[in-house]
């Protein structure tokens, strides 16, 4: 009798464990500490890959290099073949092309967002207040409450340490998706706000849009 009980109950534990997500993540939690430390950041920087995808022309295009924040500024360093740095202020987006020594200025606004979503690791301010939130497969889901450029949605894997985002991956309407991993990361190291500022180099075309 002993003998069929245990198995009874061991049977009945199986299926509850086997009912609960493996990645079943406190939502509430998760936003909490992703708040929490952006409030508690004064600078962050980094390694990280970013991968597009573009869906019509069926290809994964892969980036390295390095990123800094320093809320509200970011800055953005690829370091591929043909590198380029990107520079995010309170109000302006500037794009440097050494090799093509070219330098793009126009104003930050949501359409920005849109085609550097990278932006968006300037601070999620008040997640709940800006987004609809779900999850899936141990990923927030969020969808924006308002236009954000045209981002269809944010999915944010997180991790237990000091800065809780390990990566983010955006999709937009079309079914693009960008997604960036963030390596090596530092918190609070000092980074001057001068090594946010851009002054153009001589010689370079400067297009303003």
């Amino acid at each position: 009798m002993k003998i069929i009980i245990t198995t009874v109950l061991l049977s009945f534990l199986v299926i509850v464990l086997l009912s609960v997500p493996i990645n079943a993540i406190d939502v509430d939690e998760e936003i909490a500490r992703i708040q929490r430390a952006y409030e508690n950041l004064k600078d962050l920087q980094g390694n990280f890959i970013q991968k597009s995808f573009i869906k019509d022309l069926k290809k994964i295009d892969t980036y390295k290099g390095k990123f800094y924040i320093k809320p509200p500024k970011l800055r953005w360093d690829y370091q591929t073949k043909s590198p380029q740095s990107v520079y995010f202020t309170e109000d302006k987006l500037i794009i440097y092309q050494k090799i093509e020594r070219q330098v793009y200025i126009s104003k930050l606004d949501s359409l920005s967002y849109g085609q550097f979503p990278i932006a968006l690791l300037r601070g999620f301010g008040d997640i709940r207040r800006d987004f609809f939130i779900s999850t899936k497969d141990g990923r927030l889901i969020l969808k924006p409450k308002k236009s954000i450029g045209n981002i269809s949605q944010i999915e944010i894997l997180s991790f237990d340490d000091e800065f809780p985002i390990k990566a983010i991956k955006i999709a937009d309407d079309l079914s693009n998706y960008t997604s960036i991993e963030l390596k090596d990361i530092k918190l609070n190291s000092g980074i001057k706000d001068s090594f946010f500022d851009f002054t153009p180099p001589d010689n370079v075309s400067i297009i303003k849009q």
